[in-house]
């Protein structure tokens, strides 16, 4: 099987660019040979991950309880 394959050249600044490129098709599969190389899989998250998200989430609900709503009721009654 012969290839043809093509040069070209351009000087950009102090550098030489070539390209090359073959002139041959390029073959493309079918959609059932291209889904053979799929494998889509969804990322589960470590169960030390979720324990951390917990702990936040324990932890912004306990902060909001005890400071956030005392100090709001005392900045609703009486503003600065």
């Amino acid at each position: 099987m012969k290839r043809d394959w093509t040069h070209t050249s351009q000087k950009v600044g102090s550098t030489i660019m070539i390209e090359v490129t073959n002139s041959d098709s390029v073959e493309q599969p079918s959609p059932e040979q291209e889904h053979c190389y799929h494998h889509y899989r969804g990322n589960v998250i470590p169960w030390y991950v979720r324990a951390i998200w917990i702990g936040f989430w324990i932890f912004a609900v306990y902060y909001i309880i005890t400071y956030l709503f005392p100090a709001m009721r005392i900045e609703l009654i009486s503003p600065p």
